[in-house]
């Protein structure tokens, strides 16, 4: 008897369980984790569409300087649920300033511990494992400071994200000094030529207290070196809207593993996702797309 009532418990328990599991795949859910071998609590948010398959692909969205995880308003929910998609939103540690950030070498920085490649990539483990999401299919986005950090993750060469998309983000010119990366990722880059907080010519001398960083055109050839593009194409993209900025894409292609670069030329753009000129989320996953597997 008391082995039939064991049985019926746990069927009611499993009933729960997945129950509350299909509950959480029609909304936006929130989690917390904890990276254990820094032994900081981070913060991260989670949207799964209703239906969302087994596999699917994972995007990871980063927020910029002092921002912070809720970001809902850029558009990627709604890519998600027209493609199947789960969006990760994670949230940066406080620098000395209290700022949220991700730790990609500002001066100001110079005293931050936290190792973000290692934080993101065991993130992304953690959930691709927990909600059956694909291990091959999980990519990267992120504007300004998470511009900065989807550069990083591509030179420190780690193997999680498979492409990264930043936007407004720059190249520190202590990355290329401190990697030398030889394997190919695909890079997506959309920046505005008018950005005054990331200069699309660069900042050598490090006059905006970011630190010094490389011009836009010069961090998207490296990226065609290390990925062996060889075609490449310019084209005008058709306005958006009447007030829109002129948007021209240049495209390298056939790259190694027939990896590509992007680079998405907004003239007269400013410090921002983009989104008044192209429909940001919709090119990121156009390009993204072309490397799920």
């Amino acid at each position: 008897m008391k082995h039939l009532i064991t049985i019926i418990l746990s069927l009611i328990f499993s009933f729960n369980i997945c129950h509350v599991e299909a509950k959480v795949r029609v909304k936006t859910v929130y989690k917390s984790f904890n990276t254990n071998n820094q032994g900081i609590m981070r913060e991260y948010k989670l949207y799964l569409p209703k239906g969302l398959k087994p596999n699917a692909p994972l995007i990871f969205v980063l927020h910029g300087y002092s921002g912070n995880y809720n970001l809902d308003h850029i558009g990627f929910n709604e890519l998600a649920e027209k493609h199947g998609i789960a969006i990760c939103y994670p949230q940066g540690s406080k620098d000395k300033r209290g700022k949220n950030c991700w730790n990609v070498g500002y001066p100001f920085q110079d005293d931050m511990k936290v190792d973000d490649v290692k934080f993101l990539c065991d993130l992304a483990r953690q959930i691709q494992k927990q909600y059956g999401l694909s291990r091959k299919n999980t990519f990267c986005t992120g504007m300004s400071n998470g511009g900065e950090m989807c550069y990083l993750l591509a030179y420190a060469e780690q193997k999680v994200f498979k492409a990264v998309a930043p936007v407004a983000g720059l190249t520190m010119a202590w990355m290329p000094e401190k990697y030398s990366p030889t394997r190919p990722i695909p890079l997506f880059e959309i920046h505005g030529t008018e950005d005054r907080t990331s200069e699309w010519t660069g900042d050598l001398d490090n006059k905006g207290g970011w630190g010094a960083y490389i011009a836009v055109p010069d961090a998207i050839n490296i990226w065609c070196k290390v990925n062996h593009c060889q075609e490449s194409s310019t084209t005008p993209l058709p306005l958006k809207s009447s007030d829109s900025n002129q948007v021209t894409a240049h495209k390298y292609t056939n790259g190694k593993g027939k990896s590509q670069v992007w680079l998405y030329e907004i003239k007269g753009g400013k410090h921002t996702w983009g989104n008044k000129d192209i429909d940001t989320p919709a090119e990121i996953w156009k390009f993204f797309s072309n490397f799920v597997r």
